[in-house]
């Protein structure tokens, strides 16, 4: 059974074997504070297909740049302490990132504002909103124009930055046919005109909140023909599009999967 880890301030999760990669994760605004809870079921199943979770917890405030050097601070620390105590072996272990929501914007961050090595990034349901467009009750409140109150760094500049300076190379972009805050068609031309060959965006059936879905289950133990149909029913239904967003980052990874399910 695998168990959750606190380490150097990272939440990280072994497989049961021998890790085939690394896997950097950062969740959302909020949902991103508590990201082995709010994302458990995803990236549980990700460690048990061999790869090694990190999934970097981050608390909200409107500097997005210094939460980014904060998370990254953080990643250099865990290299230095697993590189020291030869956690991970010697052996090279690619590193991809992945993101949710405004996890995309710290992950973009840091591929245009630091020198990373990085083997991909995954974006999944990428958002780059204006703060009275992210936070409801500052449009109400007109907050933003009472106290200059905007992210840092804002949209137009996020964009500028992605478009001259951002370097990881092989890029996921995912969106929800069901999502009505994703900005991943800003992102795709963007990545397109840097990377042509390098990046695949995929539209896939789902909402803002399909990464925090849960496998919605009953106990295998129950043997009622009424509940196991129904079983069947919520893992057919309700869970499908976590398990269809689960299989495409997968197969992402590792190509090869696509060519031995077919």
């Amino acid at each position: 059974m695998m168990n959750w880890e606190e380490i150097s301030g990272h939440w990280v999760l072994f497989p049961a074997r021998e890790p085939i990669a690394i896997l950097h994760f950062l969740g959302g605004a909020f949902l991103g504070s508590l990201p082995n809870v709010t994302y458990r079921w995803l990236l549980q199943e990700l460690a048990q297909e061999g790869y090694c979770i990190v999934a970097t917890p981050f608390e909200m405030n409107l500097d997005h740049q210094a939460i980014s050097r904060n998370v990254l601070s953080r990643w250099e620390s865990l290299e230095k302490r697993w590189h020291k105590e030869n956690r991970l072996g010697d052996r090279y272990l690619p590193v991809y990132g992945i993101g949710h929501s405004m996890g995309c914007k710290l992950h973009l961050l840091i591929g245009s504002l630091h020198e990373v090595e990085r083997a991909g990034n995954i974006f999944i349901a990428f958002n780059n909103y204006p703060i009275k467009r992210a936070i409801p009750f500052m449009k109400e409140l007109e907050l933003d124009q009472r106290f200059n109150l905007e992210f840092t760094p804002d949209p137009q500049e996020t964009r500028d930055l992605i478009k001259s300076d951002y370097q990881i190379r092989r890029n996921l972009l995912i969106y929800f046919d069901n999502d009505e805050i994703d900005q991943t068609l800003d992102l795709r031309p963007i990545l397109l005109k840097r990377f042509p060959e390098m990046t695949t965006a995929l539209r896939l059936p789902g909402s803002h909140l399909t990464p925090c879905s849960q496998d919605l289950s009953f106990s295998n133990r129950i043997s009622n023909d009424f509940f196991q149909t129904s079983n069947k029913w919520l893992k057919e239904g309700l869970s499908r599009d976590i398990y269809r967003l689960k299989d495409e980052i997968l197969i992402w990874l590792n190509p090869v999967r696509r060519i031995i399910s077919n």
